[in-house]
């Protein structure tokens, strides 16, 4: 039997399974078995967990399609949450994760219980410096999209919709998870991308201070939140499009703040990541 904690970042779901109960073992069956949504537990993928101190540990993320990914933000601060609790953690407490992307520092803000959504813990992550640059990418009709290339430890393609775009994020004919999923699987991304989809939100006279975004996830598809995606969001709105240097994201599955203060900074993303199950599965 293998145990596990369930636990998702505004709906971003993953599974946290200790390195050590599954030493050995063909990690990307073993995690397309366990996400399968209709006869396995469910999530967006499993990080493999290993405790390297008290307060710090080593991950490595597996997609629901059993791919390796080099991090997810999302999933970096569910295990933070989960750390948090193992520890007893108090507000202002700092958990170090590295990741294939390097090490992730998540500051613990606030908790939060509830009965019926689970024990949820607000938290901080420095998620490193951005790097993006402008490119345009041609789909197999012709069209060309024009957007921001942003690596997160792990690649964007981030796309800001004109202010006049319907609001349920589709270009010309095409949907947006349509269209995602084509640029994901590009010739220009031999090792796919991350897809983001942005809507500016407020008057066109005020300062850029939210946005929405949709999300179409290498290895996985639609989802609804991506830590590292809202980071490469506010990367490109901030930098490209003179967005507040603390901007507030709204996916499908809630709302997520960013602060950056440009080139050559860490960005920082705070978000709620909730505990949702414990659980052995076979």
């Amino acid at each position: 039997m293998i145990p596990f904690v369930k636990a998702h970042a505004c709906g971003n779901d993953f599974l946290i399974v200790n390195e050590d109960d599954v030493r050995g073992a063909d990690k990307a069956p073993l995690t397309q078995r366990l996400c399968e949504r209709n006869t396995g537990i469910g999530a967006d993928g499993i990080e493999f967990f290993a405790w390297t101190s008290d307060t710090s540990g080593r991950i490595r993320l597996h997609n629901a399609d059993g791919s390796i990914a080099e991090i997810s933000g999302n999933g970096t601060r569910c295990v933070a949450a989960w750390m948090a609790e193992e520890r007893n953690a108090s507000a202002g407490d700092q958990f170090s994760i590295e990741t294939d992307a390097g090490a992730r520092l998540c500051t613990i803000q606030e908790f939060h219980d509830s009965d019926s959504a689970g024990p949820t813990v607000m938290i901080t992550t420095d998620m490193g410096e951005p790097e993006f640059e402008k490119r345009t990418v041609e789909l197999s009709d012709g069209t060309a999209i024009d957007g921001v290339c942003v690596s997160m430890g792990n690649p964007h393609f981030v796309i800001v919709l004109p202010r006049s775009a319907s609001l349920d994020f589709t270009i010309g004919e095409r949907t947006w998870d349509d269209i995602g999923e084509e640029i994901c699987h590009h010739p220009d991304f031999p090792d796919q991308t991350n897809v983001e989809f942005v809507h500016i939100l407020g008057s066109v006279s005020d300062p850029i201070h939210q946005i929405a975004i949709r999300i179409y996830e290498r290895g996985v598809g639609p989802t609804t939140s991506s830590g590292t995606g809202t980071s490469a969001a506010a990367t490109a709105m901030i930098d490209v499009y003179n967005a507040s240097s603390e901007i507030d994201v709204i996916a499908p599955g809630g709302m997520q703040s960013a602060r950056w203060s440009g080139p050559g900074q860490s960005i920082f993303l705070t978000g709620p990541a909730t505990l949702v199950a414990r659980g052995e599965a076979w």
